[in-house]
C-alpha cells in the first residue's frame, strides 16, 4: 500500500489503506522505498487474520476483508485509467466476486528434490501451496505424488505447470527435468493412472521432451458459456494459456459474448486456444478470424477450430504474431464488426494499436490482466476515435492486488 514520507513514495507491505503503522524501510530505488509493517498502532475496521505465510505466492491481500479488497481492486482501475490513461471513469466499477480457495484451474508450481511449492515473494524460498487454498487438495495431492515417485525413481524435477478442468474432472501436467533421458515412459504412465491425471508433458533445457498419456484437458462449452451452447468442448494442453480461475471464467466468457453482439465478422487477436472464438462459433456467430502467434496455443486453436463440429469456414485460424497478421491482411477482405483483443501482461503494441484502428471496427472487446498496460492501450483508441462504453474487473486472483479487467469500446466512424 502507498505512504508517502517527506515526498519520498513508500511502498508498504502487510497494511490496509487508512491504517497507522510503524513500518521498517527494507530496500530503496530512485523513487521508490519499500517496507514492511513492523508495529499497529491504529487498525483499520476492514483488516482481518492473514493466511500464516502472507509472502507465500497470491496471499498478499489475505489480510484484508474480501468485500475491502474487491474495493481497492475497483480503484487500482480507477487510478490507472485516470493517471495513465487521462480517462476518468465516473461510474461504479463492477468487480465479480470469486471463492477464495480452490479456485486455481492452473498453477506453477517449483521442485525442490520432493518438495513442490510456491515461491515466497521476491525469493526463490519455497513455501507450502496448501496453505494458500488456491488449488484444490486433490490436484496438489496428485502433483506431490508423482513427484515423491519420479525423484525416488531418478527424476529431477524443476517445476510443474498444473493444469486442471474448470469442474475439476481432469488433470494434465507439464513437467520440466534437467534431463528428460532420465524418464522412463511405462513406469510414469503406470504412475499418472495411479493418480487419476490424464497424461503429462515432459521438457528439459535443452528442449527435448516427449508425451506420456493423453495430456488433453477438455472442458465443455456448456460450461465455459453457462449453457449458452450445448454441445462441444475447447480442449488444451498445459504447455498453453489458458485462463485460470474456474469460478469466473464462464461470467467472463459470457460477457464477452454479449459485448461483441449478435452480427458481422469477428476477429479475434491474441486469441490463445480459442476459448472466445470457438465460444462464438457455437453460439452462431460466423465469418470469425482466430489469430495467435504462440506456438503451443496455436496449435490448440487449430485443433479446436477442427474438432468443434462448427461449419467449415466458421472459424478461420491464423497462427502468426497480431502484428503481422495485420499488416499482411488484405485490404479486400472484409472489414470486421467486432475486434477482441486478450492481451498478454505488456498490453497491445503501438504498432498492432495503429493496424487496428485502421479497421475502424464498430466494436472493441478488450480483455486483459493489466490495468496499466490496459490503460494506455485505452488511450492509444480513444485518441483514435474510440469511446469508453464500459468497463468492469473479475477477481481472478483473491488475495491479491491482480485483477482481470473487461473494456467494451465503440466508434461511429472511421
Amino acid at each position: 500500500m502507498l505512504a508517502r514520507h517527506d515526498g519520498q513514495v513508500v511502498l508498504v507491505s502487510g497494511v490496509v489503506p487508512g491504517e497507522r503503522v510503524t513500518a521498517r524501510i527494507e530496500r530503496t530505488e530512485r523513487r521508490l522505498a519499500f517496507a514492511s509493517l513492523v508495529d499497529l498502532r491504529q487498525a483499520s475496521p476492514d483488516r482481518r487474520q492473514g493466511l500464516s505465510d502472507p509472502a507465500c505466492g497470491g496471499c498478499v491481500y489475505s489480510h484484508i476483508d474480501y468485500p475491502r479488497q474487491l474495493a481497492l481492486k475497483a480503484d487500482i482501475l480507477r487510478d490507472a485509467f485516470f493517471r495513465l490513461g487521462r480517462l476518468p471513469i465516473e461510474e461504479e466499477i463492477q468487480i465479480s466476486p470469486s471463492p477464495e480457495r480452490g479456485y486455481r484451474t492452473r498453477a506453477r508450481l517449483h521442485v525442490e528434490g520432493a518438495r513442490v511449492g510456491f515461491y515466497r515473494e521476491g525469493t526463490h524460498t519455497l513455501c507450502d501451496v496448501a496453505a494458500t487454498g488456491q488449488v484444490t487438495e486433490g490436484a496438489l495431492s496428485a502433483v506431490t505424488s508423482v513427484v515423491e515417485k519420479m525423484t525416488v525413481d531418478g527424476a529431477s524435477i524443476t517445476s510443474v505447470e498444473l493444469a486442471e478442468s474448470v469442474d475439476a474432472s481432469e488433470m494434465a501436467l507439464l513437467l520440466t527435468l534437467a534431463d528428460a533421458r532420465a524418464v522412463q515412459p511405462t513406469a510414469l504412465a503406470g504412475t499418472l493412472h495411479e493418480r487419476d491425471i490424464k497424461g503429462c508433458v515432459l521438457q528439459d533445457a535443452r528442449g527435448r521432451g516427449f508425451e506420456v498419456g493423453d495430456p488433453w484437458i477438455a472442458d465443455p462449452l456448456t460450461i465455459l458459456t453457462s449453457d449458452r451452447v450445448a454441445t462441444g468442448e475447447l480442449r488444451h494442453r498445459p504447455e498453453s494459456f489458458f485462463q485460470a480461475n474456474r469460478f469466473l471464467l464462464p461470467e467472463l466468457v459470457t460477457t464477452v459474448l454479449d459485448a461483441a453482439g449478435s452480427d458481422g465478422p469477428v476477429l479475434d487477436l491474441y486469441a490463445g486456444v480459442g476459448l472466445f472464438a470457438v465460444a462464438l462459433a457455437g453460439c452462431g456467430r460466423a465469418e470469425i478470424t482466430a489469430v495467435e502467434g504462440d506456438a503451443a496455443s496455436g496449435a490448440d486453436l487449430e485443433e479446436n477450430a477442427r474438432q468443434s463440429a462448427l461449419p467449415l469456414g466458421v472459424v478461420t485460424v491464423e497462427r502468426d504474431s497480431v502484428e503481422r497478421y495485420l499488416q499482411r491482411r488484405s485490404s479486400r477482405a472484409v472489414a470486421p464488426k467486432t475486434v477482441i483483443v486478450d492481451p498478454p501482461r505488456t498490453g497491445i503494441t503501438a504498432e498492432a494499436i495503429q493496424s487496428i484502428l485502421k479497421l475502424s471496427a464498430p466494436r472493441l472487446v478488450y480483455v486483459s490482466c493489466d490495468p496499466a498496460t490496459m490503460a494506455r492501450d485505452a488511450k492509444r483508441l480513444v485518441d483514435g476515435g474510440y469511446q469508453l462504453e464500459s468497463l468492469r474487473g473479475f477477481d481472478f486472483f483473491p488475495n491479491t492486488p491482480h485483477v482481470e479487467s473487461l473494456g467494451v469500446f465503440s466508434r461511429t466512424s472511421a
